[in-house]
């Protein structure tokens, strides 16, 4: 029997653009957990944050943090064990943690680099909890969260599009990688999808026959949709979906946001 596995960005798919509410994915959630459907969380947020939305949806699987940079994996989630990977592992607070990203330390190093080049670039280690709050629209105590970050630094870049061409040429030459959904991201040599593809393959150890489903909403999540049997796309706030996100045979949701992921969710699962 053939066992269904959901990767799901959070901000703008999951999660309203606007108020980070998932109300209109109730329906699908509850579904999900009276079917004991695995829903993984997998986002550009910190492991904080992501944990703070877990318990609001009474989630308890893995889950992706910052842009694939890490794995967090519940104890004795996977009874065939995790032997034998490439990765380094650790065990913290309950989880079996693989690391994949960049260490934050580096990416400042190389962001305190760019600025010193004449690149007009502010990443959250530069904000205060309060800036980050007013940019996000998230509330202080989140912002907190927002800010301890282990593998990921978001950034804004004031410039022109010529001179954001550079910047990101820029940070290619320092050896890290760039993204970008509500903020640019500097990141290291790992993407959404290389996580993703990493616990599909833990899944099918345990399950064997794994479907796997995906939803986004922005470019960054180009990685992870490539890498899942059903890629889903949702809709933007004005109702347009990314352009950016050409991926095989994805599958356009009909509605924006929570939405878009409840009616997409219910229609492949039923």
């Amino acid at each position: 029997m053939k066992k269904w596995v959901i990767f799901t960005d959070l901000d703008g798919t999951l999660l309203d653009y606007r108020t980070y509410s998932f109300e209109a994915a109730m329906p699908a959630l509850q579904e999900l957990r009276d079917k004991d459907i695995p829903l993984v969380l997998c986002s550009s947020k910190t492991r904080s944050e992501i944990e703070r939305y877990r318990e609001k949806i009474q989630n308890d699987h893995p889950f992706i943090s910052e842009n694939g940079g890490g794995i967090f994996i519940p104890k004795s989630y996977f009874k065939s064990g995790i032997q034998n990977l490439e990765f380094r592992i650790r065990t913290e607070d309950g989880y079996l943690i693989i690391t994949l990203g960049a260490s934050y330390a580096d990416l400042r190093k190389a962001v305190r680099e760019l600025q010193a080049e004449g690149f007009g670039v502010r990443g959250f280690g530069d904000m205060t909890a309060e800036e980050v709050a007013k940019r996000t629209g998230i509330s202080i105590d989140e912002a907190v969260m927002a800010k301890e970050r282990d593998f990921d630094e978001p950034f804004v870049f004031e410039g022109d599009a010529e001179q954001a061409q550079r910047l990101l040429k820029a940070i290619t030459a320092k050896g890290f990688r760039h993204t970008q959904g509500r903020f640019y991201h500097m990141l290291g040599d790992r993407d959404k999808g290389k996580a993703v593809q990493i616990l599909i393959d833990l899944y099918r150890k345990t399950y064997g026959d794994v479907v796997s489903i995906a939803i986004g909403d922005s470019s960054n999540d180009i990685p992870m949709l490539g890498v899942a049997d059903y890629p889903v796309v949702v809709q933007k706030p004005d109702g347009k979906y990314d352009s950016r996100l050409n991926v095989p045979n994805l599958i356009r949701a009909g509605g924006i946001g929570p939405d878009g992921w409840n009616k997409a969710v219910l229609r492949l699962i039923s």
